[in-house]
C-alpha cells in the first residue's frame, strides 16, 4: 500500500461521509448510494489511477442524477 492510496482513500471517505449525511438528512436516495460507495471503494481498488478515475465519477454523481 502506498502513501498516495492512503490519502486519496482518505480523501475519498471523507466525501462519501459528507454525502451520506446529506443523502440521510435530506432523504435523497442518489447522494446517500454514492457515499457508501465512496467509502467502501478505496478498500476494494489498489490503482492509484482507477481510484482516482472511479472515486471522480462517484463524486460527480450526484450533481448529475437527480432522483
Amino acid at each position: 500500500m502506498s502513501t498516495s492510496l492512503l490519502f486519496l482513500g482518505l480523501l475519498f471517505g471523507s466525501i462519501g461521509m459528507g454525502y451520506c449525511v446529506y443523502g440521510r438528512r435530506q432523504h435523497a436516495l442518489v447522494p446517500f448510494l454514492c457515499g457508501l460507495f465512496l467509502m467502501a471503494v478505496p478498500y476494494l481498488i489498489s490503482n492509484v489511477a482507477a481510484l482516482v478515475g472511479t472515486g471522480a465519477v462517484l463524486a460527480a454523481l450526484p450533481f448529475f442524477v437527480k432522483v
